[in-house]
């Protein structure tokens, strides 16, 4: 029994694991750019997973059923996704910076234009607005969410998110048809690079949110939050409000003012 309110985590293999896992994609994607070879970008993504799906079971046996996750560990928590959430904001402001280094000041390479000669950049008002109109639409369903569970209303709850993470991965499916379609593409000039790279990680940002929403929806069927005691899925509610500020930004600078 301790005597003190901390969580001194055991020792556990997933670090090293995920790690490793996360070499073995990298190289993978390597090998798969030049020599078109995925088994070791596959063999990286199955390693992640599984690193995934046993780290989080951990983390759920020790903060449902062991009761480690005390308010002391709670708000070291909270805290530590505030951070994590300011990291993710300064790394999509190196892709605004590069975009709108770019877009003001076109240099004599791309035509001394923006976007670049030969660029024929999205109709905002297409596919874009349809997403802006997604993710808005997914805010608003996991602020009913958190509401609802804060009100004890676990099936309004269980309803909400499974709106939530409807959204999600329609937004992603019609994120990878506007890829499909797209008339440029990630090596043509510094439009094509700064496009894709800035909505493409917002891209898998929000994979990672309906992940993480669809992981706390497992655990709120199984009765493992409380209106008192969730904090996995308020963190959860935090990244995916954040994935839809970023969102606004994207639209507003790539696919409506850089055109």
């Amino acid at each position: 029994m301790n005597n003190h309110p901390f969580h001194l985590v055991d020792n556990s293999p997933w670090p090293l694991v995920g790690s490793v896992g996360l070499m073995t994609t990298t190289s993978g994607m390597i090998m798969w750019f030049h020599n078109l070879d995925m088994k070791l970008l596959l063999l990286g993504i199955l390693l992640i997973i599984l690193t995934m799906i046993q780290w989080w079971r951990d983390v759920v046996r020790e903060s449902t059923f062991q009761g480690l996750h005390t308010k002391k560990v709670i708000i070291s928590m909270k805290w530590g996704m505030i951070l994590f959430i300011t990291s993710e904001v300064l790394f999509f402001s190196s892709f605004f910076w590069a975009f709108l280094h770019s877009s003001l000041s076109p240099n004599v390479e791309i035509g001394i234009q923006w976007p670049p000669v030969g660029i024929k950049p999205f109709n905002p008002m297409n596919i874009p607005m349809l997403n802006t109109m997604i993710l808005l639409s997914s805010g608003i369903s996991m602020t009913w969410a958190h509401n609802s569970i804060l009100m004890k209303n676990y099936s309004q709850t269980i309803q909400s998110m499974v709106i939530t993470v409807t959204l999600g991965v329609y937004f992603s499916m019609l994120q990878m048809y506007e890829y499909i379609e797209s008339p440029f593409c990630i090596s043509d000039s510094v439009y094509g690079s700064t496009f894709f790279m800035s909505t493409g990680f917002h891209g898998l940002h929000v994979i990672i949110g309906t992940i993480f929403i669809m992981v706390s929806l497992y655990r709120v069927k199984k009765l493992h939050m409380s209106s008192d005691h969730h904090v996995g899925f308020e963190t959860a509610a935090w990244y995916w409000h954040f994935v839809d500020v970023v969102w606004l930004f994207l639209y507003m600078m790539v696919y409506w003012w850089g055109i």
